[in-house]
Order: structure tokens, then sequence, then C-alpha cells
């Protein structure tokens, strides 16, 4: 019998026994997100009631990366659960009953209590979904922020902006482990953590990709079991976690025999991986071609600056002017546009320097990414007030 796509929603508690009903009815789950329009409900179900679903698909996850609309990235069941052994012996606490002196797992864990695991953005995203799978596989059980449990969880899983918020709100007193993705991962972030006695693994994936590569505090190097490569400075990677595909719709990813490829720029040097962002996010403006995510870098380094998104504003004649809209951090006030320009000039080269300063809380996807195509929508429209 042809497995069916079965779109799921629902309070996060709920979901977890739905999606196991789903699982073992050889269906495959689709989680959507309470927060969406009605037209956007419409839309997915229609996408899953008239859509093929490929051979040996069990797993249907949500990508909206943080430029473009709604894609569903279908997988096997076996591409999650080939990382479940590596993800779980990152997320749990070495320094706890039950760990030996080398790292690894002793065998008798017969009085390790129950492991929850704090999972802040919505099921429909692919970061939580992960966990879910993790879970009816045997791994931690999950929590969900204002649910039972919460405030019990040694573990996390979320973006970098999820656990600033959880931090700064002492939500998560036993903290011992996070494990977090899906954007930037700044420095000051992982000091204050640690600080409190957190140990953090940050990591690059994608929805498409699953796991790439971890940093534990020396740099991204590639995931157990990965393989990477940079080809005329964009990243491909060789992974049993990689996904099947798209349902209906194309989307970025690209294949080259066992390799696979999203787009991202990168570069690696002694085995460390850096991302410049994503190749489709280039700015052409005048002579030259800047990638968002090299500048946004150098931004986050500015005093007081938390968080920040480049994009380009279509202007005749040179292509684009580089724009930059900065979330400062919440103890500081706004900088001035002239202060940026001072700091900017000594840090990039003439055609990297952003000319239109924003500031504002950035607005995010609902796993919280900055949401660079919003942004770039507000800023348009004349909603974000300009720095002068």
């Amino acid at each position: 019998m042809t497995a069916r796509i079965v779109v799921l929603r629902g309070s996060p508690d709920e979901l977890v026994d739905r999606i196991r009903a789903v699982r073992a009815h050889g269906d495959v789950p689709l989680v959507g997100d309470d927060r969406w329009p009605a037209a956007q409900w419409s839309a997915v179900r229609e996408l899953a009631d008239v859509a093929t679903v490929p051979d040996g698909a069990a797993w249907a996850a949500l990508t909206s990366g943080t430029s473009g609309a709604p894609r569903v990235v279908l997988r096997t069941a076996a591409s999650w659960e080939r990382s479940f052994a590596t993800v779980s012996e990152l997320l749990t606490d070495r320094t706890a009953t039950g760990w030996t002196a080398t790292g690894r797992a002793a065998t008798d864990r017969t009085t390790t209590p129950e492991q929850l695991i704090m999972l802040p953005a919505p099921p429909a995203s692919s970061l939580t979904l992960f966990s879910l799978a993790h879970a009816l596989a045997g791994g931690p059980r999950p929590v969900f922020p204002d649910g039972r449990g919460a405030a019990e969880a040694t573990m996390f899983h979320g973006t970098p902006h999820a656990l600033r918020t959880m931090l700064d709100s002492g939500a998560l007193p036993r903290l011992r482990t996070a494990l977090v993705g899906g954007s930037h991962l700044d420095a000051r972030l992982r000091a204050d953590a640690e600080s409190r006695g957190v140990r953090v693994v940050s990591y690059y994936g994608a929805a498409e990709l699953s796991f790439v590569a971890l940093d534990e505090g020396r740099g991204l190097r590639a995931f157990p079991g990965v393989e990477i490569d940079v080809r005329d400075g964009e990243l491909w990677v060789r992974s049993p976690f990689t996904a099947l595909g798209y349902l209906g719709r194309p989307g970025p990813l690209r294949t080259d025999a066992a390799w696979r490829s999203v787009g991202d720029v990168a570069t690696v040097d002694d085995g460390v991986l850096t991302l410049r962002g994503r190749g489709d996010d280039a700015i052409l403006t005048a002579s030259a071609t800047v990638i968002p995510g090299e500048v946004e870098t150098g931004l986050r380094m500015f005093p007081g600056v938390a968080d920040a998104v480049v994009f380009g504003i279509p202007t005749g004649g040179i292509g684009a002017l580089v724009a930059a809209m900065v979330e400062v951090d919440a103890d500081a006030s706004a900088p001035s546009a002239h202060r940026l320009r001072s700091l900017a000039a000594t840090r990039f080269a003439p055609a990297h320097r952003p000319r239109v300063w924003f500031a504002g809380r950035l607005p995010r996807t609902a796993s919280g990414k900055p949401a660079r195509a919003e942004i770039r929508r507000r800023v348009v429209a004349g909603e974000v007030t300009r720095l002068a």
C-alpha cells in the first residue's frame, strides 16, 4: 500500500502520540504550525493530498530557510536514525554518574534518571521534529516551554535565540547540555552558557542535509560519518543523513553522484568549516559580489549588537545597495548610523560596508532564525525606521 502524507496539528504533547500512530500505520507525518493562516493550512493539505510519496519516505519536514516560502522535505527513517547514537552521546551530561573518565557511556545506567530535553521551537520545525523522532526511538523525552517537566530538563535542542531567552529567564535551572543549531552561535552566548555550567555543542546543518558539522568550542568540524568538500566556494557533503528530496515543488538541494549541496558558500581550513552564507543571497553591488553572512559575522562583533541581517536594496545603476538591520543587546541603546559606519570602515572593504542602516527586533522564523525575506519586505514597505 502506498504511504500517505498525514498533516497534523495540535499541542506538542498531543503530537508525540499522534506522530507515533501515523508512523505505526506506515504513513508519513507532516506537522503544521498552529500560527499559520487558514490559506497556508489549505495549501499544505492540498499538496499532501495530490503529491506522490516516494518509496521509503518516513518523515516530512517543513523548511523555509530564511528567505523563501515553505517547502516539504522528505526523508527515510534511516536518514535520521543513523545519527541518533552520536546525538545521544553529545547530549549526555558527561560529568554525571554513568560516564567513564574517557567520556564514553558506562554500560550500567540503572541509576540514571529519565532524561528530559527542552524543545522550544514549534514541532513543525525540522529541528524539533528530529528530536521527536529520536524520542520515539528511545531518545530523551521531549518537554516544551510552559509544559509539564520543563524546569526539570537537563538538555536543550534549539536555536541560539531560544537558548539566550531561556538562559536570561532562568527557565532551565538544571540545564547541563545544549545542542544549538539553526543559525549563528555568538561566542558571547557560548561563554555565558558555559559560565553557568552548560556544555554547548553547536552545529551546522540543513533540513535537506541533517547534521553536517559540529563545534564543541574548536570550530566546526565534520559530523561523524559526513565528508565535506568545497568546490568553487560552494559546500558539498557526502553523508548517510541526507533527505530524499522534496514533495511537489522543487528546492535548492542538488546532487552529484553521492554528493549533495544546498548552495551554501564556505571555506575549509585545517578541517575547520567556515560558513559564508547561502550563495543565492549574494548581493551584486557595482562591480562586487557581497556574501551577507560574511558581513553579518563582522557586525555581530560590534559593541552592543546582538544580531544582524544584511541584504540588498535594488538601486538603479549599481544593482543593489548593501543594507543592514541590527538588533541591539537588551541593555544597550540603538547606535547611530554614523557610529555604525565608522565601525564598518575599520572592518570591511568599501564594497562590503552597509550603506543603509536599520535597527529593531529582528523578525524570526518559527524555529528562531532571522527571517531575511520578511526583514527585506518590511524595509521596502517602510515599516522599519532607518537610522539617521
